[in-house]
């Protein structure tokens, strides 16, 4: 089984709020997009690791039976610190062999991309695959079960898994022609949660 997981537990300071918070200009919760969107494109289940605003971030998340919630206590060390937090609550669920990673900051991501990244490969519990845009490296990312404590042995501060999917040389799936691959960290590309 794949697991997604949004990591959505950042503050959001050049946005001027947590993003897990934030809604799109049509009033959809990017929190919300991100978990249909996962589950759309091929995910049995999704956790979204919170942090900053957790209280009521949670509250936007969708309650449904495949969903959940994962607390980064330590949210404000970085991306890093939300992705083990989220790594080591599905590391506790045996049938889990791969996550598909993505940000609550990406609202334009379709689920054709995930779909696109998931793909079939064969030995789920050893792919590694990462969605492209060119020549620039992006979300969602297939990280296989047998790569997950070597990922997060090297996860520190604000860097997620970019380097070791380089070392290790993940497969690159290009995704620029559904969409460009690009994060919203500006309050001009959305509303605030009321």
């Amino acid at each position: 089984m794949t697991a997604g997981l949004v990591l959505a537990a950042g503050a959001g300071t050049r946005m001027g709020r947590p993003k897990a918070l934030v809604r799109d200009a049509a009033g959809r919760q990017w929190v919300e997009r991100a978990v249909s969107t996962l589950l759309d494109g091929g995910c049995a289940t999704v956790s979204v690791v919170l942090g900053a605003a957790a209280d009521r971030a949670e509250r936007l998340v969708p309650d449904l039976p495949t969903v959940s919630v994962v607390r980064a206590e330590t949210w404000d060390d970085g991306l890093g610190a939300s992705l083990d937090v989220g790594l080591a609550a599905l590391s506790a669920v045996a049938d889990v062999d791969a996550v598909l990673v993505t940000l609550v900051d990406l609202p334009g991501l379709p689920a054709e991309a995930v779909h696109r990244v998931l793909g079939a490969p064969p030995g789920r519990r050893q792919v590694l695959r990462q969605a492209v845009f060119g020549d620039r490296p992006g979300h969602p990312v297939l990280i296989g079960r047998r790569h997950w404590d070597a990922l997060r042995s090297g996860l520190r501060g604000d860097q997620g898994a970019g380097a070791y999917l380089r070392r290790v040389g993940a497969e690159r799936v290009e995704c620029s022609d559904l969409w460009d691959g690009e994060d919203q960290d500006h309050a001009t590309h959305c509303e605030p949660t009321v």
